[in-house]
């Protein structure tokens, strides 16, 4: 097949743990890859946020990124892109007339939005992952929620207008349900882990020799942070590496960190927390591979990759129960999960398993065997190639001709 993925502000090519930079990224280049690698013709596109990038790049996986000139070629907020989609469409719309795709797959809700209207008319398909929906933002973020006012009704129209949904977990579907998306137009395939990169065994980032716990990924506060931070209390010795963030020479100056650092301070946790910056994807296993717990502890989570990545390397997981975590993450086998937003239950916790080496060892095997049978990405990709099938072949001739 041709097949289009669009995503509009998460780039395949992007660093990894950037303010918009994480799981959507990772998402949609193991995806291109993983289509290519089946024999498909993979094209991303995705919003130009820099002058100098070239128009298409050809990836060593096989797939193309198109950079799509739709507002101004510059790093802007996800939030403030809704106002460039009808370019970031009409790009789309020109180069699909030409050359169509026989399937578009469209990441986040602002994709959705450009794709529709591109494909309006042309006979393509176009099937939907929201990565994150406006509705469960509102809910857990409410005033502190940047969103455009009406994602939760574009949204609502997007589960009418599109071919499918493919949500990533359980508690997706529930929440597309609320939003009027009928259960035969909603597929769960959960997102991937590259289980040839996220192994056991491998390079270690150095130890303190302290325990440590680690939480991996945007500094932004749903991510939960300062509830690992409020738990370091209740777990004497411990360090807590946070990795992510701004570059290691801004740290000083970036106010998540200033903020945590002060919480950390007043706490009198201050000299067993310490910020990484940003990291490389290379070396994000090394530092996986170096912790005793890692901690997803998100107040929601649409699904979350770095539990996966955790289990791929054999590290027992503390998460909390929201989202897609709840999914991932068997209690009691892999890991132990936590009520979100409360570090005494965090603290507590987290202090048992680490005085139980025989439980964390125990979780890391368990977690090893769950990544590599449910997560892989050849799995994933095989399960998302068969939706694209299946959407194909239920559509009737007069949706073709549309």
């Amino acid at each position: 097949m041709r097949i289009s993925l669009v995503s509009e502000h998460a780039s395949p090519l992007a660093a990894i743990g950037g303010v918009d930079a994480g799981g959507q990224n990772v998402h949609v280049a193991a995806l291109a890859a993983g289509l290519a690698t089946r024999g498909h013709e993979v094209t991303v596109h995705t919003r130009r946020d820099d002058a100098a990038l070239p128009e298409r790049v050809r990836t060593a996986d096989g797939y193309d990124v198109v950079h799509v000139t739709a507002g101004p070629p510059a790093v802007l907020p996800k939030d403030d892109l809704l106002q460039h989609m009808g370019t970031f469409a009409d790009v789309l719309r020109a180069a699909w007339v030409l050359q169509p795709p026989d399937l578009v797959h469209a990441h986040f809700w602002m994709s959705g939005l450009a794709s529709v209207q591109a494909a309006a008319g042309l006979g393509i398909p176009v099937l939907q992952t929201f990565h994150a929906l406006g509705s469960v933002k509102r809910r857990h973020q409410g005033d502190a929620d940047t969103s455009p006012e009406q994602r939760i009704e574009l949204e609502r129209g997007l589960c009418a207008d599109v071919d499918h949904v493919v949500a990533t977990c359980t508690d997706e579907v529930v929440e597309l349900g609320l939003l009027g998306l009928a259960d035969d137009r909603v597929s769960i395939v959960p997102c991937g882990v590259d289980t040839a990169e996220f192994t056991p065994r491998g390079p270690v980032a150095e130890r303190s020799g302290r325990p440590r716990l680690l939480v991996l990924g945007r500094l932004v506060e749903r991510k939960g942070q300062e509830d690992a931070v409020r738990a370091l209390p209740a777990v004497p010795g411990a360090e807590l590496v946070v990795v992510g963030g701004p570059q290691s020479h801004l740290l000083d100056t970036d106010p998540e960190v200033q903020r945590l650092r002060a919480i950390a301070d007043e706490l009198g946790v201050a000299d067993r927390l310490v910020f990484t910056g940003a990291v490389s994807r290379a070396d994000v296993p090394g530092w996986i591979r170096s912790a005793d717990v890692v901690l997803a502890v998100p107040w929601y989570e649409p699904f979350g990759i770095t539990p996966l990545e955790a289990m791929a390397c054999g590290r027992p997981v503390v998460a909390t129960a929201v989202g897609g975590l709840a999914d991932s993450v068997a209690d009691g086998v892999t890991g132990d999960l936590v009520p979100p937003r409360d570090p005494a239950a965090l603290g507590a916790t987290l202090a048992a398993l680490l005085a139980d080496d025989q439980r964390r060892a125990a979780y890391g095997a368990a977690g090893v065997r769950r990544a590599r049978t449910r997560y892989r990405w050849s799995r994933v990709v095989a399960d998302t190639d068969a939706v694209y099938r299946q959407v194909l072949a239920v559509r009737s001739p007069l949706e073709v001709a549309r």
